[in-house]
This record gives C-alpha cells, structure tokens and sequence, in this order.
C-alpha cells in the first residue's frame, strides 16, 4: 500500500509540475497556439463567399505588427516580377475582387521546417471561386512563421502560382496512398 501512495504522490507532483499550455484564440475564434490553427486561420481569412466580407482586422490578428507580403510571378511580357506590400494594401489591392467572386482556397500539401521558435511553411493551395467549385488556381506560399511561446505569429508569406513554365514539384503535391 506504502509503494502505491508513494507512486500516486510521484506522478501526481510531476503532473502538477508539467508545463501547461493555454491555448490562444483570437476574437474572431482562430486558434493561434497551434502550427495548425495559425495555419487553418491563414486560409479561413481569404475565404469568403461571393458577395461576403473580408476581415482585414481578423487577419491582422494573425500577422506580426506591419507585416509585409508579396506574390511572384511572370508578366503579360514574359519577365519575372515580385511585388511586396504591406498587408493593409495587400488587403485594399484584393479584398473587393474576392468578395465580388467569391474566393475559396484550401491546403493541399505542407512541408515544414524549424529552428528554435522560427518556422518555414511551403503549403501548396487549390483556390476556387467557392467551395467544391472548379479550380482556378493553384501554387505555393512560403511563409514565415515566429512561436513567441505561447502562440505563432506570421512574420511574412508571398506566393508563386503554379503555370505551364512553373508546375508545381512532386514533393509539394499530397502524397496519395
């Protein structure tokens, strides 16, 4: 009996002593102590239906303070660009055309690579007009993320699509069983 209550002290003081994890949500219910939750917000906050609202707000949440974003491309002339902004004019620049059309975009692939409390996502995305609709583009994000301990924001993200002179590698594609 002695070694039983001796065995439910012991774990029980480890137990008390774990470190405990309060998960942290934003207001608009985004679960941003997980790579997961942050990862499933980034999406969630482009998607809206057609004639919906986007939350610049609701994203800002999510991202360091005056974050920078950007997309990479190749111009009607055939030459590469890459535009950089902040996420406020990211916002103003597409904000009316998503909720005009409707905008559904999904992860379809994720690579994930981590040092200390610094990550870098490459997540491959489908997007769509509205859910189950046609494709009407695909491409990787690349985006940084920073754990402060208790949460992750995102330092910054751009983006490349996916083009007959760009498709997207096998590495980056789900894996099928």
């Amino acid at each position: 009996m002695k070694k039983i209550t001796l065995l439910l002290t012991i774990a029980l003081i480890l137990f008390i002593n774990l470190p405990t994890y309060a998960q942290v949500i934003t207001k608009y219910g985004d679960n941003v102590s997980t790579l997961n939750g942050i990862m499933k917000a980034y999406y969630d906050v482009v998607t809206v239906k057609k004639g919906g609202k986007v939350y610049y707000e609701r994203d800002s949440l999510i991202h360091w303070p005056n974050v920078s974003v950007g997309s990479s491309g190749i111009s009607k002339s055939g030459k590469p660009y890459f535009k950089y902004m902040s996420l406020k004019e990211y916002h103003r620049l597409s904000d009316a055309s998503l909720e005009k059309d409707g905008f559904d975009e999904h992860e379809i692939s994720r690579k994930v690579e981590k040092f200390g409390n610094i990550y870098h996502v490459w997540s491959t995305y489908e997007s769509r007009n509205y859910a189950g609709g046609p494709i009407i583009e695909r491409g990787i994000n690349s985006i940084e993320l920073y754990n402060d301990g208790t949460r992750f924001w995102i330092l910054g993200w751009f983006y490349d699509g996916e083009r007959k002179s760009n498709p997207i590698p096998a590495e980056y594609l789900p894996k099928h069983k």
